[in-house]
């Protein structure tokens, strides 16, 4: 029984998980710096220290998001469907611009 709410876009892109695989495990590599990041806060770490990891973090994701939207844009070029909404891909890479 599929328990995610229904897509509520039209033309939603379906990502193929083994295309982003390395992506994921970026994200997940991403999530464990942030959580080092809050614990260094917690613990009164070096300002430095704390902006180095959170700035490793913030390239981390920005080069996640690049990758999920670049692998979309891939589909769609390779997709024959017209109704493929050009302006929505563009939003989507200049969000992370």
């Amino acid at each position: 029984m599929d328990t995610d709410p229904p897509r509520t876009q039209e033309h939603a892109m379906q990502l193929d998980p083994q295309d982003l695989t390395p992506t994921l495990n970026r994200l997940k590599r991403a999530q464990g710096q942030l959580g080092a990041v809050i614990r260094m806060l917690e613990e009164g770490r070096e300002c430095k220290e704390v902006v180095t990891q959170l700035s490793a973090v913030s390239r981390a994701l920005d080069k996640a998001g690049f990758s999920i939207i670049a692998t979309g844009l891939d589909q769609c070029l390779r997709s024959e469907d017209p109704s493929l909404d050009k302006a929505e891909l563009e939003k989507m890479f200049l969000s992370l611009a």
